[in-house]
């Protein structure tokens, strides 16, 4: 409001009433009314008011308030702030309805609710108001009958208080045995994963000790191949060894036979016989053949060394004859020496 209706507030001061009645109001002036805090009752019959702030509730210095003959539909929900309010007359609005916080009234003693299309518990809680006395007896009744009605909305709110509660706790239980379940299978998960590496080691170990067997035998299989074959090569081989000095004794023992053979022919009485004839014949016309044979000075001085040492051979073998032939039986004859072979 501006300020010269604010003056005029002023002036519709009388002590501590004010009377705003019949001013065509259509909103209630909360601001302005504040700053009149000595102000206790309140006139705003007859005007256009069909709602009432919230501001209005802080309003807690008023006793009694006429809202009679207006439009209001609904009254704000905190109006138990009113805690001083004693007299309301709420006669000939369109209220069907009271707030539950009416029951926080207590001092409340007088309460008109004529002419108001209440529902049918509430109108019967009323009654009439024709009298002080109806009055008094209505704001009563008004005031019991919210009071119980306060009491099934706080049971209400208690019990969804309660059903929410309920479902907030089921709500955690879920979420517990949700999160249980995850780390149960995450623990799964991380024991499965533990027994997957270790079966994954064991048959990677299990490769490679089967690998490292393989390996042994077949280095096994090698050697044993390897010493085959050295014994197989070694059995060859001595047979051979064995008979190239079967055949080196062999020869030697027909060399010195021959030698022998030709030790007996050329130096004993058995030269004479028949068997010894060729023999000797053939040893003097080999060293005749190589006596003619026009050959280097060396080669004839390496035949004549060869003849002097052959004969010198002969005549050891010529001692040893007559021991070699006594067990026989034979005696040799002397003999003559052996000339020297002349150039």
């Amino acid at each position: 409001m501006s300020k010269n209706k604010v003056l005029n507030l002023k002036d519709k001061i009388d002590g501590n009433e004010m009377d705003l009645s019949l001013c065509n109001l259509t909103e209630v002036p909360v601001k302005e009314l504040a700053a009149f805090p000595k102000v206790t009752v309140l006139d705003l019959s007859c005007n256009n008011i069909t709602s009432l702030p919230l501001e209005f509730c802080s309003l807690s210095h008023l006793v009694k308030v006429d809202l009679s003959k207006n439009l209001m539909t609904v009254l704000p929900d905190d109006l138990g702030r009113l805690g001083n309010l004693q007299h309301l007359d709420l006669y000939n609005n369109k209220l069907t309805i009271l707030p539950v916080s009416f029951s926080q009234l207590k001092n409340l003693k007088w309460l008109d609710l004529k002419d108001n299309p209440l529902e049918i518990n509430l109108a019967k809680a009323a009654g009439d108001c024709l009298d002080e006395k109806q009055c008094k007896q209505c704001a009563a009744r008004v005031l019991q009958h919210m009071r119980i009605l306060q009491d099934e909305v706080d049971k209400e709110r208690e019990r969804r208080f309660l059903k929410d509660k309920e479902l907030e706790k089921k709500k955690e239980t879920k979420q517990r045995e949700r999160e249980a379940k995850e780390k149960e299978a995450r623990k799964r998960d991380k024991a499965e994963e533990k027994e997957r590496k270790r079966k994954e080691y064991n048959a990677h170990m299990a490769a490679l000790a089967i690998q490292e067997q393989k390996n042994k035998r077949k280095e096994e299989k090698k050697k044993r191949n390897g010493q085959i074959a050295a014994d197989k090569k070694a059995a060859e081989s001595a047979p051979k060894a064995r008979r190239r000095s079967l055949i080196g004794l062999l020869f030697k023992l027909l060399l010195l036979g021959l030698a022998g053979v030709v030790g007996v022919c050329q130096l004993t009485g058995l030269k004479e016989e028949a068997v010894c004839v060729p023999i000797n014949v053939a040893v003097d016309d080999g060293l005749s053949w190589v006596r003619e044979q026009e050959v280097d000075v060396r080669v004839r001085k390496l035949v004549d060394e060869v003849d002097i040492r052959a004969r010198e051979l002969l005549q050891k073998l010529s001692s040893l004859v007559p021991q070699l032939l006594e067990p026989l039986g034979v005696v040799p004859t002397a003999t003559e020496p052996v000339e020297t072979v002349e150039n």
